[in-house]
């Protein structure tokens, strides 16, 4: 499919540098190329390969996982290993309204949205606005942004907007059994919920929570996340792995 101008890519280069830029059919600038002729691109389709001053770069589409490792952080991000778990158990799909707690630097926002577009809508609960600003910037790369809404405040207390209803409700806050009595209310019955925490003890106060509160299938887990290293003479699993993140807490809301 030919690329579209201010659609955003990304050129990779043989060691797997990427630049990414915003596609003109005109001269623009790019960081770290200079100036380039973006007439180029309405020639080239995504995995084709061409030349800039000598280098050979491939350009690409990028997916969330490209997205979610390049956006500009300012916190630590839930990361594409528990990302997946989470969109995954919590059944969020095309069309699907999602109650997000704690926007952080929008990368798991970004991967929601990615999930409910075109029809499904995010609603972010964020306390601070310079974490909002942020999301927002990067859920606009792509044209994100029209399937997002945020509001400002404390999620244990705070008034979310009362005609949202949503299928998931995701809670990445230090005390979310603290906010389990203001927000359930937003989760219509059969709604999925997840709370995301570094430590133990944290899963423990939610999971307890949420069984006082009459929710089913409430469950936790981590992911441990390992690679391997291939090569001609042989294979084995790498010295190096994406350990604990943070524990994941599952449950589904009762009548």
């Amino acid at each position: 499919m030919p690329f579209r101008e201010g659609e955003l890519v990304f050129l990779e280069d043989s060691s797997g540098k990427r630049v990414w830029l915003n596609i003109s059919f005109e001269m623009m600038k790019v960081k770290s190329l200079g100036a380039i002729d973006g007439s180029r691109f309405k020639e080239l389709e995504e995995g084709d390969k061409f030349t800039i001053a000598g280098h050979e770069y491939t350009v690409f589409r990028p997916g969330v996982l490209d997205l979610m490792s390049s956006l500009d952080r300012g916190t630590q991000i839930i990361t594409p290993k528990d990302a997946a778990t989470i969109l995954m158990h919590c059944d969020v799909k095309a069309g699907s309204k999602v109650i997000e707690v704690g926007a952080g630097s929008g990368a798991f926002t970004t991967a929601l949205l990615s999930a409910v577009a075109p029809t499904g809508q995010v609603l972010t609960l964020e306390f601070k606005e310079e974490n909002a600003q942020r999301a927002l910037r990067n859920v606009s790369r792509v044209g994100l942004d029209k399937y997002w809404s945020y509001q400002i405040g404390d999620a244990r207390d705070m008034q979310a907007d009362a005609d949202w209803m949503a299928d998931a409700l995701t809670m990445d806050m230090p005390d979310p059994w603290l906010a389990l009595s203001n927000l359930e209310k937003h989760l219509r019955s059969g709604g999925r919920l997840c709370a995301y925490v570094p430590n133990m003890n944290q899963a423990e106060s939610i999971v307890n929570a949420l069984r006082e509160h009459g929710y089913a299938n409430v469950y936790a887990l981590e992911n441990l996340q390992r690679g391997l290293e291939v090569h001609s003479g042989g294979v084995r699993p790498s010295f190096e792995m994406l350990g604990h993140t943070g524990y994941l807490i599952f449950a589904r809301k009762t009548r």
